[in-house]
């Protein structure tokens, strides 16, 4: 099985660099198999369509659950996505709801697909991931984690 796990955002916007620091996280805290593949997305907008459809399962860790809701991570999985998924730093960049959008769209998305988010509380320039998304960072981890494992073995 083929799995990336992707991290989006910006990490020079506060808690925009979220799912960036994640998937770093991530990468640090294990090993896999070399079907697995760690993605620093960063903001590539459709240069990130091929981490997508050319898998059997992905990840996203992104900042992108709307800044007024409770600070909690937020998990969903691919036939509970909202409509909501995105908030642009850009008028020009493409974001993960028209990549999921395309990749349906062609008959490529795949098998299995999470997002796990949070609300961000700060995105100013030069500022550095805020306490409370910091301390939410190593659950989000655990939680993907678990996913993860229930993938390679098998389990929907």
């Amino acid at each position: 099985m083929r799995i990336n796990v992707i991290g989006l955002g910006n990490i020079l916007f506060g808690d925009e660099g979220f799912g960036v620091e994640a998937v770093r996280e991530f990468k640090r805290q294990g090993e896999y198999p070399e079907t697995v593949q760690f993605v620093d997305g960063g903001t590539q907008g459709i240069y990130l369509l091929d981490y997508i459809e050319s898998c059997d399962a992905v990840m996203v860790f992104d900042a992108l659950i709307p800044e007024d809701f409770e600070s909690q991570i937020y998990i969903y999985h691919k036939q509970e996505l909202p409509g909501f998924i995105h908030r642009k730093m850009s008028s020009h960049q493409m974001g993960l709801s028209e990549l999921i959008g395309l990749a349906n769209l062609r008959g490529r998305m795949p098998e299995k697909f999470v997002l796990i988010g949070i609300p961000p509380k700060c995105l100013d320039l030069g500022s550095s991931l805020t306490p409370e998304a910091r301390s939410l960072l190593g659950k989000s981890v655990e939680k993907g984690r678990e996913i993860l494992d229930g993938w390679l073995q098998g389990d929907a």
